[in-house]
């Protein structure tokens, strides 16, 4: 039959099928979500780069840089959490409780602050073991857990300190946080972020353990039949949570130079924004971490463009806000259609057989 030659393959060594293999992976490239938000990032840049006054200078690259290690770190944990089909809304408390520890301790226990800064991580690890515990030990939903872990957590960071803040740490503690590499703007801070994101994504992306995340993301019956410890993984992705929660609250504390009990409030909305703007799928089992380093990129841009610009906070809550609703409708409107064209494109491709 006619249609049998449109389909045949060609013969070997022939040169035709290369060209067309070639353009179909190039056209699957630019298609991704991961490339649609470095190319909104590249816009943007250009964009405040031209029309908003200071944004394209050293010094504001250095403040831009500060304001996303905390946004990126909290990141890095929730991306794999979300992966997996769960949540952790209370990340900003963590941040804000430990800040407030880290306070208390230097202000009355006559620590070191070394050894304040490890007891600090570990405190946040605990706290992230406690919605661990109720997420995985007693099957509560992550969301309703850690929105009252939220409430909970920033509760007791006024009981530590109340309306005291703590701004007495060492000078060279708080120089060294916002210091940057020698003859660049970049933060030396950055440094640790790119390495811990750099094992995060080997972790998410080439390991049995991101396998695992995905397949619990899809199905966590399925996963707990293939030989995944579900409430287990589940669990340390929680402690590790905490665990870097604290070690923001200790950025957060040194940079600012003040431990209150107010710090990164509001911070968990900007964290999952920049997630699901990344690509991560809020029902879990679809994403990775290059959207997800974009998407911090990004949503950072766009709020120091808009500061710069002299734009009101609460439009920037509006801001954060819209792209929230955007990153979880678009990805999932843009699936369906691709579901919707590949069930054409075979009906047709049955029908001429």
């Amino acid at each position: 039959m006619a249609h049998d030659s449109l389909y045949a393959a060609p013969p070997s060594g022939a040169d035709t099928e290369r060209p067309a293999g070639r353009l179909a992976g190039l056209r699957g490239a630019l298609g991704t979500w991961d490339t649609a938000i470095v190319a909104a990032l590249v816009v943007a840049v250009l964009l405040a780069g031209l029309s908003v006054q200071n944004f394209a200078t050293g010094r504001n690259a250095q403040f831009l840089l500060l304001d996303l290690v905390p946004l990126a770190l909290l990141a890095l944990p929730m991306t794999l959490i979300v992966v997996t089909g769960e949540i952790d809304l209370s990340v900003a408390s963590v941040v804000g409780l430990t800040s407030t520890l880290m306070g208390q301790l230097w202000l009355s226990s006559g620590l070191s602050l070394e050894l304040i800064c490890v007891l600090v991580v570990l405190i946040g690890a605990v706290l992230g073991a406690v919605n661990g515990v109720f997420i995985t030990g007693f099957g509560l939903p992550s969301l309703a857990v850690t929105i009252g872990t939220l409430a909970l957590y920033r509760g007791l960071s006024f009981v530590v300190l109340g309306d005291q803040a703590v701004a007495d740490f060492p000078a060279s503690w708080t120089a060294a946080v916002v210091r940057t590499i020698p003859g660049t703007s970049i933060p030396v801070a950055v440094v640790p972020v790119l390495l811990l994101a750099l094992v995060f994504g080997v972790v998410l992306h080439a390991t049995p353990v991101g396998r695992a995340l995905y397949a619990m993301g899809n199905n966590d019956e399925a996963a707990t039949f293939a030989g995944v410890s579900v409430a287990r993984t589940k669990f340390w992705l929680f402690v590790v949570s905490g665990a870097v929660g604290g070690l923001v609250g200790i950025f957060w504390t040194l940079r600012y130079a003040s431990a209150r009990g107010d710090n990164a409030t509001g911070l968990e909305l900007t964290v999952v924004t920049a997630v699901l703007l990344g690509g991560v799928s809020i029902f879990g089992g679809r994403g990775g971490l290059l959207g997800v380093v974009a998407g911090v990129l990004l949503l950072g841009v766009l709020r120091n463009a808009l500061q710069l610009a002299d734009v009101d906070a609460n439009a920037l809550t509006i801001v954060t806000g819209s792209l929230l609703i955007v990153s979880v409708v678009l990805p999932n409107a843009a699936a369906d259609l691709r579901a919707r064209l590949h069930r054409r494109r075979r009906r047709a491709h049955l029908s001429a057989s």
